[in-house]
């Protein structure tokens, strides 16, 4: 399958340009055919340039600049409206998301309709283990919320048929922070698509700092949580 990798950017100048080279350099080692779309919220510390300045001859990369709208759900939904390919992956561009799964989550789509990368799978994890051990009870917490067996719902690294998200209604999904990642999955579960949850590993952020506010985060999170069981969202 060729596949369209979406990449949602605010002020990741120093991340952006790494990140893009080890995704091709993953992909083309796999024979795999793909495009990078990055959607960037016109950060100000040039993130956009950067991208022009090293690929701007690269029809493989795509660049777009949302100057009236920011946030992280409609990035990727505005990305995912751009895509091209037969699966779309998406990932974070701090390098929380290993580019080197990305081969072997692209090809298990041919068994299956969405593929996980997941730290609460044997082998998955987290470097930082005081956020490993926050975000294990907390995806804990929201799968009894929910009532499904997703292990990791807050991860945001995933790769799906194309066709079978297009099938669902992503611009009501995909708004707001990463909440969006566990009202997208309790849809696809409800839907019945075959999913697989693949052990991912996050290490440190190499540049910048996280964007995450922990109690906004919380909150956002779980009135999210509430308001998708009880049929709001």
């Amino acid at each position: 399958m060729d596949v369209s990798v979406i990449l949602p950017t605010y002020t990741e100048r120093n991340n952006i340009v790494p990140l893009i080279e080890a995704i091709q350099h993953e992909l083309n080692g796999a024979g795999i055919t793909h495009e990078v779309i990055v959607v960037d919220d016109n950060s100000p510390d040039g993130t956009a340039q950067v991208v022009r300045d090293r690929f701007g001859q690269d029809e493989a990369v795509r660049l777009f600049v949302r100057t009236e709208e920011r946030g992280l759900a409609t990035a990727i939904a505005f990305g995912i409206h751009q895509a091209k390919g037969e699966c779309v992956a998406v990932m974070d561009t701090d390098f929380n998301h290993d580019p080197a799964m990305l081969p072997q989550m692209v090809k298990f789509l041919e068994y299956y309709d969405i593929v996980i990368g997941s730290r609460f799978v044997m082998g998955g994890g987290m470097e930082e283990l005081w956020r490993y051990y926050a975000s294990f009870i907390y995806s804990f917490f929201v799968r009894i919320v929910l009532r499904t067996q997703i292990q990791d719902n807050l991860c945001g690294f995933f790769t799906i048929r194309r066709e079978k998200l297009l099938s669902m209604d992503i611009d009501r999904i995909f708004h707001g922070y990463g909440e969006y990642f566990m009202h997208f999955l309790f849809l696809a579960w409800k839907k019945n698509y075959k999913m697989l949850e693949v052990p991912t590993f996050y290490r440190l952020r190499m540049h910048g700092q996280s964007k995450s506010r922990f109690f906004r985060m919380l909150y956002d999170y779980t009135l999210t949580a509430l308001h998708v069981r009880l049929g709001k969202r």
